[in-house]
């Protein structure tokens, strides 16, 4: 199953042997990303497991509702798009069959063995009991009151748009290829959950059509729904491990987006070339079906978003 490097020009489509090549979660919003083999769709979710936990912007005394969190920079999350510290925290999670749910974290300047592991709450839990510790920590780092919150359905930034997020391993070497960076720094970076190896840059943006519509595709036993190409933010512009701005980033990536622009990009929905990758929704019957590295991944057409 080959992979077309960076500098190989976009080719047809329909000679791409499409599989699902990287799957990612993030057990703690905004945290670092977890490898995995195989992952379970969940229904008003992505992958299970994906976004349970976020860092909150309050202390843990204060109401939150995660149906209604702003994710934007000013808004209710500690992330990427409010503070460039978040790039500077390292965390190895933990999961429950190892032992957890639990969190190890360390100041990227500070050496493994001062890393500390912390708990983290479950089902039938008391969260703010259970996170003292954690919260406490995580404020001192930040120097702001902040709290770690669980919402077993992932606590995402497209609350419309929550299924696995999808892009191509071609595409983050196409955009590393942009700047001085590699394939793996643009998987970081990107951060997203699907990535489809076998095919040419820019193949997902055949995941998504006009508005009202959206396309259906499989990977492996289970359906999806592509919706909409994402808006990227500031996070991508940021060195995964320091926080560093890339110069020009907005500027040189509007740039080559637009001239490296395949013809199957077109929908009305790509209103501006500042976005990569495919928001998704999972429908109810594919809801339990689990997806697996090297699975195929096939794209059925296009149908209407109201079925």
């Amino acid at each position: 199953m080959p992979d077309w490097d960076a500098d190989h020009r976009i080719t047809d489509p329909e000679e791409a042997d499409p599989h699902l090549a990287h799957l990612q979660y993030f057990p703690v919003k905004s945290l670092d990303t977890e490898l995995r083999d195989r992952a379970t769709l969940v229904a008003r979710g992505a992958l299970a497991g994906d976004r349970e936990w976020a860092i909150l912007d309050r202390p843990a005394d204060e109401p939150y509702d995660p149906d209604r969190g702003d994710v934007g920079g000013s808004g209710d999350y500690v992330n990427g798009k409010k503070t460039d510290a978040v790039h500077r925290l390292r965390s190895t999670f933990h999961p429950r069959d190892e032992g957890g749910p639990a969190v190890t974290l360390r100041r990227a300047s500070t050496a493994e063995g001062e890393a500390r592991r912390f708990e983290l709450a479950d089902a039938g839990d008391d969260e703010a009991a259970v996170h003292a510790e954690l919260n406490a920590w995580l404020s001192e780092f930040f120097g702001r009151a902040v709290s770690v919150r669980r919402d077993e359905t992932g606590q995402h930034d497209d609350r419309m748009r929550h299924g696995p997020t999808v892009v191509s391993t071609a595409t983050l070497r196409e955009v590393a290829a942009w700047f001085d960076f590699d394939a793996a720094s643009a998987r970081r970076r990107f951060r997203a959950n699907l990535e489809i190896g076998g095919v040419p840059p820019f193949w997902e943006d055949r995941l998504f059509a006009d508005a009202g519509e959206v396309v259906r595709f499989r990977v492996g036993d289970a359906d999806l729904l592509g919706v909409h190409p994402c808006q990227r933010c500031v996070v991508p512009s940021r060195d995964p491990d320091t926080g560093e701005p890339t110069p020009d980033f907005r500027a040189t990536f509007l740039r080559r987006r637009e001239e490296t622009l395949p013809a199957w990009t077109e929908s009305d929905r790509f209103d501006h070339a500042f976005r990569l990758m495919v928001n998704t929704r999972v429908p109810e019957e594919s809801a339990g079906t689990t997806v697996e590295v090297g699975d195929p991944v096939e794209r059925i057409g296009t149908e209407s978003a109201e079925k």
